[in-house]
């Protein structure tokens, strides 16, 4: 069988999950299942309980996994709802949670999914059975809602300038394909930044389309709201928005005191931390994984212990 995408820091978080000896772990974003594979070989006695909003990457993985199926359930769906699979008496049994937020290579590969620079078409939908395209946000998007999108989502200084581009051109005729789109906005140069302009308005329009924040954001706080304890949480991102929204969230979930800075003596309690981080920084790719696989030189990977009712780390 050949595998379309190669999963990244896959070593690291086996280390991470190493303690993890039963009980369930949940892949959030199980992809080609490539770290589910991982995580079913090394810990014979868990269970993965997995979500994908792909068809073509479930149908793989159901393949893939086939030597493990008494162990593996799997479900499309967006990822933020994966906590709805997990009987409440099977909470507890919780011990890792696994989200690798990036694009996998056979998304950026395939021309028919309208992802790459290069593609014929543009589409860059996760899931086909979505309503809303990039060919509906470039085409019919307003000029405040594209520069909108633009600006907070990649980051782009010049986002109205864009924007107008954008506009101009589809005044001529619509825009049908990611090349066109990646020709049209190439024209425009960043200060200081060596990346090309086309990567992050595709980024911003992958974003606007699957609603990635968001889903990050609503996979985060259902974790928060919920009974699971004693439990590994590995997030891989891809760029500085997740990124930023991982390492807050995982900043308040350890601060024990929540009292207003200018309170002189602690009046909350001083029990509010959920857990504690793993990793202060978080960590990149090593050399011979780069060597491997360039795609993995934006991952980055934070840990976070959950342990609620804890107010010192457990050793």
């Amino acid at each position: 069988m050949k595998i379309p995408h190669i999963p990244v820091l896959k070593d690291e978080i086996l280390s991470f999950f190493s303690n993890i000896k039963n009980g369930i772990i949940l892949d959030c974003t199980l992809g080609y299942g490539g770290h589910s594979e991982a995580l079913l070989k090394t810990c014979k006695d868990i269970k993965i309980i997995a979500c994908d909003r792909d068809i073509e990457a479930i149908n793989f993985s159901l393949n893939r996994l086939e030597p493990y199926k008494h162990r593996v359930d799997i479900h499309k769906d967006t990822y933020s709802n994966i906590l709805n699979y997990i009987k409440q008496d099977d909470i507890h049994n919780v011990k890792g949670i696994l989200a690798d937020i990036g694009v996998s290579s056979l998304q950026l590969d395939k021309n028919s999914r309208g992802f790459g620079l290069n593609s014929d078409i543009l589409d860059m939908r996760m899931d086909s059975d979505l309503s809303m395209s990039a060919y509906d946000v470039v085409n019919s998007y307003s000029f405040e809602d594209l520069s909108d999108i633009l600006y907070k989502f990649g980051e782009l200084n010049n986002a109205r300038k864009i924007a107008q581009a954008i506009i101009n051109q589809r005044k001529i005729s619509n825009i049908t394909s990611a090349k066109n789109l990646a020709n049209l906005v190439n024209k425009f140069k960043i200060k200081g930044r060596n990346i090309d302009t086309a990567i992050l308005v595709f980024q911003a329009i992958r974003i606007e389309v699957n609603k990635e924040l968001d889903e990050l954001e609503n996979l985060l706080n259902n974790i928060e709201k919920s009974n699971i304890n004693e439990c590994f949480l590995a997030i891989i991102t891809f760029h500085s928005l997740e990124d930023r929204i991982v390492k807050n969230k995982f900043k308040q979930w350890s601060k024990s005191c929540i009292c207003p800075e200018f309170v002189l003596k602690c009046e909350c309690g001083n029990n509010h931390n959920i857990g504690y981080l793993l990793n202060k920084k978080p960590i990149v790719a090593s050399h011979n994984e780069l060597k491997e696989n360039s795609r993995s030189s934006s991952a980055k990977l934070r840990v976070f212990y959950i342990n609620r009712g804890k107010n010192e780390r457990q050793k």
